[in-house]
């Protein structure tokens, strides 16, 4: 408390134009040094025959002043803002070396031999590989793992992900219907994937000038050519599709081969296979026409092996009644006549018997109804009682 009570008179004093280091102001701070006179002086002429105080350290250097004169508020800015000319309130400055020289020029030379030893040393991932170039031209491959090259820009080094799996697709995003013709002169609109990965990284980097959009190229010709030797169904089939793929990958891989494009195409996949938007009510009805077409024939062959069947099971049945008419032709001769006749007379409504002591006729098959129908309920009032 006292140390802070203190500073606030110093401070008091400077700002009052008093001098808190030595002898009162005779003009608030004029400069002249009259402040610094002894109190004992008459005129506060600063005669050198009194003591003084001691230099005032707020107080820049300035010519034809000693220093012991009351600082002001302006006199204290002033000081800080030009760097405190001597003494202990200067402002920041770099640590000199040894001689007076300044660090600057070592922090800089650092500065750069760390920037050029982060470009010669690389960390390359399991899944990559990086191609060098010393002096803008190929030189080398790096494999996964801490490699070490000379700075740049004597030798670059270019890291890629070579495992990794890349997809197309086709038509992209934006893009219209792809149109291709069919083996029957229809039009189909395909939407396929083309997956790939990088197998050779040099031949990558620089055998081509766009790699995506060459794949994007030899994709789509592939797909023409093999959608050319299918019809419209084998297009839309789920057999179809898979040879069409498979007639596409194959393609693709040779073509870029020939290009030594790097690339390894890893599969085609068609997502969708669709009549074109003009035609999609026409081919509907197409295809429900096609499907009605083949639920009759469905149903016909059906019906056909049916009626194959029965004929086929009577004939087996000919044949072994046949092998027992030729075994005893007059007993089968009269078994079948008896079969025959009770086939024929099964539904008529007669009986005819030979018999002696028997009515020629008898309605037989009327009794036979009479007696097959339910007996009918009489019901009898009841007998009224008499009083």
């Amino acid at each position: 408390m006292d140390t802070l009570r203190a500073l606030r008179e110093k401070f008091g004093l400077a700002m009052a134009g008093k001098s808190p280091w030595g002898g009162g102001s005779g003009d608030g701070g004029s400069g002249d040094g009259s402040g610094d006179a002894p109190a004992g002086s008459e005129n506060g002429s600063g005669s050198s025959d009194g003591p003084k105080g001691p230099k005032n350290p707020w107080l820049p250097p300035r010519s034809g002043d000693d220093g012991r004169r009351a600082a002001n508020i302006e006199d204290i800015f002033k000081h800080r803002k030009s760097g405190g000319g001597g003494g202990r309130g200067g402002g920041f400055r770099m640590p000199e070396r040894p001689g007076g020289k300044s660090w600057f020029p070592v922090a800089l030379v650092g500065l750069i031999a760390v920037g050029l030893i982060s470009t010669m040393v690389h960390l390359i991932g399991p899944k990559e590989q990086a191609v060098v170039k010393t002096l803008g031209n190929y030189t080398r491959t790096l494999e996964p793992g801490l490699k070490i090259s000379l700075p740049w820009p004597i030798e670059t080094v270019d890291i890629e992900d070579v495992q990794g799996v890349r997809a197309v697709r086709i038509p992209g995003d934006g893009q219209k219907e792809k149109l291709i013709l069919t083996g029957d002169q229809n039009l189909v609109d395909l939407s396929y994937i083309v997956r790939w990965n990088i197998k050779d990284l040099s031949n990558f980097k620089f055998k081509l000038a766009d790699p995506a959009e060459t794949v994007n190229e030899v994709a789509e010709a592939a797909m023409r050519a093999s959608v050319a030797e299918k019809t419209l169904d084998q297009t839309f089939s789920g057999q179809g599709r898979a040879e069409i793929e498979l007639r596409v990958r194959e393609r693709m891989q040779a073509v870029l081969d020939g290009y030594q494009a790097g690339i390894q195409v890893i599969g085609v996949e068609i997502a969708k296979a669709d009549p074109p938007g003009e035609v999609v009510d026409a081919f509907r009805d197409v295809s429900v026409a096609e499907q009605n077409a083949d639920a009759a024939r469905n149903t016909a062959r059906g019906y056909a092996q049916q009626v194959l069947a029965q004929a086929e099971g009577e004939a087996q049945a000919f044949d072994k009644v046949y092998e027992q008419y030729r075994l005893a032709p007059e007993v089968t001769r009269q078994r079948l006549y008896y079969e025959t006749m009770e086939q024929v007379l099964s539904q008529n409504d007669k009986t005819v018997i030979e018999a002696n002591g028997v009515t020629p006729y008898l309605p037989l098959p009327e009794l036979r109804k009479r007696a097959a129908k339910p007996p009918i309920a009489t019901v009898t009032p009841p007998t009224p009682v008499q009083e």
